[in-house]
């Protein structure tokens, strides 16, 4: 007989079937509903599918860890094999418990000598995750092929949006229908990847970010993984994920286990608040950044690998000078780099570059007020290094040869326990040497042919729990430090490598028309004080685009604001500009990094966003022009998330020493003096929008009277 378990929280219900003979279905998932038994047992009987022609004469609800036997022909889901011969699962539930959010169930195959934990959990926040833990309980070898999980999702659900991007292009929305069949993204890389699907999301016709029921899946993964959506020929719609593992790469002794990644799931009406769960349940964690982040510097931009202590000093000072609360030394500070065709893997400090160490420069920056970052990228090893010269037999690739370089690298396996010693000494070292706050973890390239040099088997997975593994040790063993998490800009960033960093490099494009883009894209997994926002130069080094500071610096707002530039070379005005938006910054950061993010509809190519605090007494509004407006002074931007009933101060947040060439024109009553609104009338008709030109830019701030 069928045991229901209902789960709610956060505004969502999941419904799961589960018996003796059967780990759990999903019955339904979606919005919250409050339910008696007889009402649970009528969505049972709803979700379960008549026989169609040509299947299994007795249908079976297909699980969360799907079986051929249950006449699944969708994606596969979990798949061994034993001495050569595949083997198809049927699990019968050995143990199922349960708490308020969460069911466990523990299921055998007793011919197949396998055993699976399947853990399900509900988020206070509406967000769902499930894992599962594959055991081999045989005498001898067990291969794991793949072990994706499935969800169901309603017919309605019709349309697909997910993400793709390249480096200082990443996460550019793309929409398809969803037709029968899979639509499948599977990443190789070896990493998360600029071009992955990030989240994959199936919504009603025509959903967008404020409306239209959407269900979202993500795989909390770092490495190889596939996301996919499915219709079967019946009209049935599935969402599935799970690590996409080569051949062999996987093979469990007898008593070993496999986990997979944890698989979350968000559920909303409208992309914002699928959205807004995932943001929620990353800041309900103990471990999430208080609020407050530190206004960074960062120096690449700046020096790139032309070190020195008198320039680098200056920069320092200035940057104090002008608020700036953390100071990164980027890539050129250990032996041999003064290019990027040498020493990585080499972590000591170049005494040719640095005859006393860094210690002066720390110290200066100490003085100053200010924390002490710096660069790695632990993964990677230069075939021009000591370290590479020394251990061939830790480079990530075939024994007979190496991989192709990229970016003049290699990588180095810190899945081998005598290269992930050595790592993890050097890193340690020198962070304990000089107290470094900070670490820039970067992972510059692919993992092009990445087999074990030692087993001959793929080695992306254990890489990739080497990587996690890497960074909890530097962090245990170094409390105080934080790490962001940089691959080529926002090529890692996952809700598996969160556990482990406090923010990521979004992109190493500063260009803040592409960084509009970039961020609200990024921003749909990670809330904004995760995300690395830094102003560059007037003309980014990118894409060589010129664009005004105001532009830059509200672009940078929304996020872990910083710098990127070398202001040794801003005149007095743009510093004295910089001075205000960095103080504006520092008063709104308790919003920014705590407030609930909408990104508004325009009919114009303007970028808008708003944030509003929990009581929605006070909200920001940040306006970008990517274009020239098609007409002036263009539709009303309405906004959302306040309280109708409320009326609001709106005045529009124009630094001290900030240029404001928008003033001399027609504008809106608001944009020139305070004004005051309803929140009804905000949200239901709009505010007016002011007459931009191309790349100009607007902070509006919003107080209940």
């Amino acid at each position: 007989m069928d045991d229901v378990t209902h789960l709610q929280s956060g505004g969502v219900s999941l419904v799961l079937v589960h018996s003796d003979s059967a780990l759990p279905a999903v019955a339904y998932w979606g919005r919250a509903f409050e339910a008696d038994d007889a009402t649970l047992a009528d969505v049972v009987a709803a979700s379960r599918s008549p026989r169609a022609t040509s299947e299994p004469d007795a249908p079976r609800m297909t699980g969360i860890v799907p079986e051929a036997h249950q006449g699944w022909f969708g994606p596969t889901g979990v798949v061994t094999s034993r001495a050569g011969r595949t083997q198809f699962a049927a699990y019968t539930a050995s143990a199922v418990t349960r708490s308020a959010r969460s069911l466990t169930a523990v299921g055998r195959d007793a011919a197949a000598d396998v055993a699976v934990e399947l853990r399900v959990e509900l988020t206070a926040t509406g967000v769902v995750r499930a894992r599962a833990t594959l055991r081999n309980t045989g005498a001898d070898e067990l291969a794991v092929h793949g072990a994706d999980l499935v969800w169901p999702i309603p017919a309605r659900a019709t349309e697909l949006l997910d993400f793709t991007g390249r480096h200082a292009q990443e996460r550019r929305p793309q929409r398809l229908p969803l037709v029968d069949g899979t639509h499948l993204r599977e990443q190789r890389r070896g990493r998360t990847g600029p071009d992955a699907a990030t989240l994959l999301f199936a919504g009603v016709p025509g959903f967008d970010e404020g409306a239209g029921e959407v269900w979202g899946v993500h795989l909390g993964w770092s490495g190889n993984q596939r996301v996919w959506a499915h219709r079967t020929n019946g009209g049935r719609g599935w969402l599935g994920a799970g690590e996409l593992l080569e051949p062999e790469e996987i093979s469990l002794a007898a008593g070993e286990a496999y986990e997979t990644p944890w698989t979350y799931l968000a559920y909303g009406d409208g992309l914002d608040d699928a959205s807004a769960r995932i943001h929620e349940m990353l800041r309900a964690r103990t471990t999430h950044p208080a609020v407050g982040r530190p206004v960074t510097l960062n120096t690449w931009e700046a020096v790139y690998f032309d070190h020195a202590l008198t320039p680098l000093l200056e920069l320092a000072d200035l940057a104090a000078d002008i608020g700036v609360e953390r100071f990164v030394l980027d890539d050129g500070w250990f032996s041999g780099r003064r290019h990027d065709r040498a020493g990585l893997g080499d972590w000591f400090v170049d005494r040719d570059v640095w005859p006393d160490g860094l210690t002066p420069l720390v110290e200066r920056v100490r003085e100053r007020g200010m924390q002490f970052g710096l660069w790695f990228e632990p993964e990677m090893v230069n075939p021009d290094s000591d370290l590479a010269r020394t251990h061939p037999e830790w480079i990530l690739g075939p024994a007979t040869r190496n991989p192709p370089l990229a970016r003049n690298q290699l990588v180095l396996n810190i899945g081998d326990p005598d290269a992930f010693a050595y790592i993890a000494e050097r890193i340690v070292d020198v962070v304990t040497t000089y107290r470094v706050d900070f670490i820039k973890w970067d992972h510059n390239r692919d993992l092009v042919e990445p087999v074990d040099r030692a087993s001959g088997r793929g080695g992306v997975h254990r890489q990739t729990w080497a990587a996690y593994r890497l960074m909890a040790h530097v962090r245990e063993a170094c409390p105080w430090v934080e790490i962001e998490s940089c691959s080529a800009g926002g090529g890692r960033i996952d809700l598996g490598v969160v556990e482990y960093v406090d923010r990521f490099w979004t992109s190493d494009s500063n260009d803040p028309i592409e960084r509009q883009r970039i961020q609200r894209g990024t921003s749909m997994l990670m809330p904004p004080e995760l995300l690395g926002a830094h102003v560059g130069a007037a003309a980014a080094h990118t894409s060589g685009r010129v664009a005004p500071l105001a532009l830059r610096a509200i672009t940078a707002l929304v996020g872990s604001f910083g710098l990127e530039w070398d202001v040794r070379e801003a005149d007095s005005a743009e510093r004295a500009e910089l001075v205000g938006w960095i103080a504006e910054v520092k008063r709104l950061r308790p919003l920014v990094e705590r407030g609930r993010l909408h990104r508004l509809a325009t009919l114009e190519p303007v970028v808008a966003q708003q944030i509003v605090a929990a009581d929605r007494g006070h909200a920001i509004v940040t306006l970008a022009a990517l274009d020239s407006l098609t007409h002036i002074p263009g539709a009303p931007v309405r906004l959302r998330g306040l309280d109708p009933a409320a009326r609001y101060e709106v005045v529009r947040v124009l630094p001290d020493g900030a240029d404001d060439p928008s003033g001399r024109r027609a504008q809106p009553e608001w944009w020139l003096e305070r004004t005051t609104w309803s929140g009804a009338v905000l949200m239901e008709i709009g505010l007016p929008m002011p007459a931009f030109r191309p790349f100009e830019a607007g902070l509006i701030e919003l107080a209940q009277a």
